[in-house]
């Protein structure tokens, strides 16, 4: 059985897998769940009726797709208001199998922002770094993130954003930022609607 993200960007295409591979195998313990190499679309195919039920019809026909994930940046939308009305669509065009949403707010590095103290030392980035207060009160994340490394040094999506994925410490994010605690609590649903048993979720150890 595999999940199948529907990403924005050309870093989630690399990123997403890794970060869900580390929820439905190290958290979860899911090991028989994988995840389907992510289908790209553009911020504005996101927001369009047609487009969304397209997506999800080509995510279905993959192999072994069981599950079907859209995740994309929320920028200054209402996530709440955004996630509703692209599910409706996307369940819509999805049936029986399990299909859900997920805005990441504002951006996906928001949750790299969120736990930068455990990025200290990697890419650059400072041994004093701190997590701003409000994670995701900040509209530029990839900014952020390059305030805390060299001049020199640019952050890249396409470079930086799957070691990331597979280094941040998901429990500071779950703790800080409400986008990556939907995320995790969808992973949770979307392993329930497929009938698989998980241990307690959100992990324990995650909660404040």
């Amino acid at each position: 059985m595999k999940l199948y993200p529907i990403v924005e960007g050309h870093g989630e295409v690399a990123a997403a897998p890794v970060l869900l591979r580390r929820l439905l195998w190290d958290q979860a313990q899911c090991y028989g769940m994988d995840v389907g190499t992510p289908i790209r679309r553009t911020c504005s195919q996101f927001r369009r009726e047609e487009e969304v039920q397209r997506i999800v019809r080509v995510a279905l026909l993959q192999p072994d797709c069981a599950a079907v994930l859209l995740l994309f940046d929320g920028e200054d939308d209402c996530p709440f208001e955004l996630a509703a009305k692209v599910r409706g669509w996307a369940q819509a065009a999805a049936g029986q199998t399990p299909c859900e949403v997920v805005i990441a707010y504002r951006e996906y590095e928001t949750w790299f922002l969120a736990s930068v103290e455990s990025l200290r030392g990697r890419w650059g980035i400072a041994g004093d770094a701190l997590a701003p207060i409000n994670p995701e009160a900040k509209r530029n994340a990839k900014g952020a993130l390059e305030e805390f490394m060299p001049a020199n040094c640019a952050y890249s999506p396409t470079v930086h954003q799957a070691d990331m994925s597979a280094n941040f410490d998901m429990a500071l994010a779950h703790r800080r930022n409400r986008s990556f605690r939907k995320l995790v609590k969808t992973v949770g649903d979307l392993l329930g609607q497929l009938g698989q048993t998980i241990p307690a979720w959100p992990p324990v150890e995650w909660q404040p």
